[in-house]
């Protein structure tokens, strides 16, 4: 521990917990920005390993505001993990201090970040100044860099892992074997979940899937799904009128449509576009709010995403 100065789904027989080995001893302290990193994380320690992440239940990593509590939090961590300034703004100036320096991790490769902005005022600004321009690109707002939702893409996330385990190993209190050990275990249950995942997922091959925003597109390219269309340019704000036209024609002309929401954002801007058209709704939750936080959360985290695409089929239609 260090002190301050001055992180209804279905389960299947492959999802079993991880072993007990104990990876960390029970004083370590590990902070994840979201919960998909907690799930990771604990995919390789144990119990005896506390893990905590900043962003709740009903939150957006977007727009999320820490409470002084959470900062003392991190003050004590060993370690500290989150995406990166593409994703969590609300980190960028507090993790780039002296501070938290050698015990804060960005696990989205940096040559693939923009940089990200700090000053949220002036974030606001620059949308405000190109919303008009917005509604002529089909794009999630990230400052035109790659899709920081990488967690989604099980591969990607699977490389996240073995950061994460790489960073826990230099930790004093750290027992690199059963870190090893619970990691390889992880490795091979997350095989058995993309084989089951991919199978299942045959079946919604012509579905027309629509998202609300940007974030499904790694998941969708991993299991070779088409996303015919997004929502919203930007998670914060309501589309604008030209793009909302465009995807209602969409909507109406596509065979099969499914849309699928998002339990953080405002539904009265997609039932105000889905009005009167023919569609189907599901709900996938990218930030695994409803999983349990334990070693196998993540595996069943993937299963929630191919569940919600297998609700778009009309025989499972609500």
């Amino acid at each position: 521990m260090r002190f301050p100065i001055a992180f209804t789904t279905t389960l299947f027989a492959g999802a079993t917990a991880l072993a007990a080995t104990p990876a960390l001893s029970a004083t370590t302290e590990v902070v994840t920005s979201i919960k998909p990193l907690e799930l990771l994380t604990r995919a390789i320690v144990t119990d005896n390993t506390q893990v905590t992440s900043l962003v709740p239940a009903g939150a957006s990593p977007h727009t999320y505001q820490m409470r002084p509590s959470q900062r003392r939090t991190l003050e004590t961590a060993d370690r500290i993990f989150w995406v990166g300034p593409d994703m969590e703004t609300f980190l960028v100036r507090l993790l780039s201090s002296s501070e938290f320096e050698g015990r804060q991790v960005a696990l989205m490769p940096e040559e693939h970040r923009t940089g990200g902005d700090t000053d949220e005022e002036d974030n606001h600004d620059d949308h405000d100044r190109h919303e008009e321009e917005a509604d002529h690109h089909d794009a999630h707002d990230h400052s035109d860099g790659e899709d920081p939702h990488i967690w989604l893409d099980p591969q990607l996330a699977l490389a996240m892992t073995h950061t994460i385990r790489d960073h826990l190993a230099q930790l004093p209190e750290a027992n690199a074997d059963a870190l090893d050990n619970n990691l390889t275990r992880f490795e091979h249950q997350l095989e058995a979940t993309e084989q089951d995942i991919r199978q299942k997922l045959q079946a919604a091959k012509g579905i027309s899937l629509f998202t609300y925003h940007d974030a499904f597109r790694r998941f969708a390219e991993h299991y070779d799904l088409t996303i015919a269309g997004v929502l919203t340019l930007n998670p914060e704000r309501p589309p604008g009128a030209r793009h909302m036209a465009e995807l209602q024609d969409q909507l109406r002309n596509s065979p099969s449509p499914c849309l699928l929401t998002e339990p953080q954002f405002n539904r009265q801007w997609w039932h105000s576009i889905t009005q009167g058209i023919d569609i189907r709704l599901a709900t996938w939750d990218p930030l695994a709010s409803d999983i349990e936080a334990n070693a196998s959360g993540y595996l069943l985290f993937q299963q929630s995403m191919a569940d919600a695409v297998l609700a778009c089929l009309p025989e499972q239609a609500q």
